[in-house]
Parts: structure tokens; C-alpha cells; sequence
């Protein structure tokens, strides 16, 4: 089944863009947010900044990616404060246990960020006893379920959007076209959904849950080699250029004539493991209208406290 053509954007819609890098491109951030916010001409005026996610480093609840996030706790507060962003701590390690639930460091990045100002602050995870623990302790939060879990069957995506646990819910990416089944959500459930849109894993890797659980277990500090990646791509690294190609790529003509019209208006933007170069790149493919790209690009790269390589 094909998705539904264009029939015009609801009026209420808005695409709302979830960040990488809380921790991990704090700097890039520092001068981003008062751009957005002072010169929102630049921008669409169909898309809005939803959170910035991501996770200092050494952290032991930390997956999805090895952090190496260098940030201040407190400074990245008071910038998501200062301009009422969501802040997601990811917190999708998949191998905790529960000695684990009593990390101090963890603990404290609860503590700072459970109320911090008046955007309502979440944590992305992937473990249900992790889950439960916060739920209890820290219950200013909301929830987000992890693309980390790979769930790869449409029955299982839709089972975890049922949780009344998770306000937000993100799918594998090899979902993400899955136009029949994803049109027949509910609107409640549509709400929910959370697309990964950017994600250059080979297309049909068997090896992704293996992947994340890898990168979990360096978190915990165990001694383990290397994942071997088993794309046919592997040795290029992240490209956007070859993002665009996956079959599970949304880009911003999908993302207005499809996903929005259709009732989903959450995006992920991957990239807490690359280069703040390219994290900025991804800010003006998805956020800012092409005749202003120029003066965001030299703002920021003229701006001489920022390494952006």
C-alpha cells in the first residue's frame, strides 16, 4: 500500500526535531539556541526543537553510543533552561543490573534534571527495570522507549506504543515506510511515534541488537573487544550523503507531504558519535530554509570558541 498523497499540511502540525549531543555538543548548542530563537526567519515555521538528548561521559546507565560528552552538568541545565528546551538524559544501557540502579553519578544527573525550568525533561531507555526504578524516584520525567531494543516486527512497535509508561516510542528505522500499517494507528498511538530519520546502518543488518549491546557493556566498564560491523560499507564511516540513500531515510519533502499530513510529527536526528561539522549540517538540512543556510553556516563557524571538527 502506498502512502496517502499531500493533502495539505494540517495546520496544527508541526514537525518537532529531537537533537543529539546534550553533553556532547553543548558548545555547538550555546550558540545555536539563541540563533534559532533570535532570528526564527531563518527557519521553517512548520518545525520546532523537541530535545536535545544525549549523555555525559562515563556514564554507567549510557548506551546507544560510547558517551564522550564533556560538558558541564549544570551548564547544559541552565542552557535548556534559559531557552526552555527538553532535555533527554539516554539512558538506554540493556544490560543493567540491579547493583547497577545505585550509580551516584546517574543519580545525580537525575537529580538535576528531573525539574530543570518549564520544559518537561525525559530520559530515553531501553532496560524495564532501569524503567521501573525511575518511575519511582524521579517521576518529573517522561519516558522515551529506545531504538536501542531493535524492534524490528510491526506487532512489537505497536505493543510498546500501547505502554502507557512511554510518551514517545522509537521504531527501528527499518520501519519508518511502513506506510499500511503506521496510516492504521490510532491518532493516539501516531502521537507516539518517534521516526529515526537519519540512521546510515546498513539496511538489512543482523547484527544491530548485538551492536547496541556492545556498546552497553563498555558503558558497565567490562573488558570486551570491539563490535565488528558487518556492513558492506562499513570502513566510510557516517556519510549524510549516504544516509539519503538507506531505504529507511526521511527527508524534508517526506516529512511534510507524508509524515505530518498523516498525523506523526516526531523526528529523531541521530549523530551523538560525530562531529559537531556535521551536526550543524544536519540543523540546515532539516530546519533551515535554503536561502539562510549561508548565514546560520557562517555564524557558527565564524564564531572562533567553537572546534567544529
Amino acid at each position: 500500500m502506498k502512502p496517502k498523497p499531500w493533502i495539505g499540511m494540517r495546520k496544527e502540525m508541526k514537525a518537532y526535531y529531537h537533537l543529539p549531543g546534550l553533553f556532547e555538543f553543548y558548545e555547538l548548542y550555546q550558540i545555536f539556541l539563541p540563533l534559532f530563537r533570535e532570528h526564527r526567519e531563518y527557519f521553517y515555521d512548520w518545525c520546532e526543537i523537541g530535545s536535545i538528548y544525549g549523555a555525559p561521559a562515563d556514564c554507567l546507565w549510557g548506551g546507544g553510543r560510547v558517551g564522550f560528552g564533556e560538558a558541564k552538568a549544570e551548564k547544559v541545565a541552565k542552557l535548556m533552561r534559559d531557552y526552555a528546551v527538553s532535555a533527554r538524559l539516554t539512558f538506554s544501557n540493556s544490560l543493567l543490573r540491579e547493583e547497577h540502579l545505585s550509580d551516584q553519578k546517574c543519580a545525580a544527573l537525575c537529580a538535576l534534571f528531573e525539574k530543570n525550568g518549564t520544559a518537561p525533561n525525559g530520559v530515553i531507555v531501553c532496560s524495564d527495570l532501569l524503567l521501573d526504578f525511575l518511575r519511582k524516584k524521579y517521576p518529573g520525567f517522561y519516558f522515551v522507549s529506545s531504538t536501542t531494543k531493535a524492534l524490528t516486527e510491526f506487532r512489537q512497535f505497536e505493543d510498546e506504543l500501547n505502554r502507557e509508561e512511554f510518551r514517545y516510542v522509537v521504531p527501528d528505522f527499518r520501519l519508518n515506510k511502513a506506510f499500511n500499517q503506521l496510516n492504521a494507528l490510532s491518532e493516539s498511538q501516531k502521537q507516539k511515534v518517534e521516526f529515526l530519520c537519519n540512521e546510515c546502518c546498513w539496511f538489512d543488518c543482523p547484527d544491530r541488537r548485538a551492536c547496541y549491546e556492545n556498546v552497553s557493556r563498555k558503558n558497565l566498564g567490562e573488558d570486551c573487544a570491539d563490535h565488528i560491523c558487518v556492513s558492506p560499507n562499513a570502513q566510510r564511516g557516517y556519510r549524510f550523503s549516504d544516509a539519503m540513500k538507506n531505504p529507511g531515510f526521511i527527508g524534508i519533502e517526506e516529512i511534510q507531504n507524508i509524515y505530518l499530513p498523516n498525523g506523526f510529527s516526531h523526528f529523531k536526528i541521530e549523530g551523538r558519535s560525530l562531529g559537531s561539522a556535521i551536526i550543524l549540517e544536519f540543523l540546515l538540512y532539516y530546519m533551515t530554509k535554503p536561502e539562510h543556510q549561508l548565514k546560520v553556516r557562517e555564524e557558527i563557524y565564524l564564531d572562533s570558541t567553537l572546534d567544529l571538527f
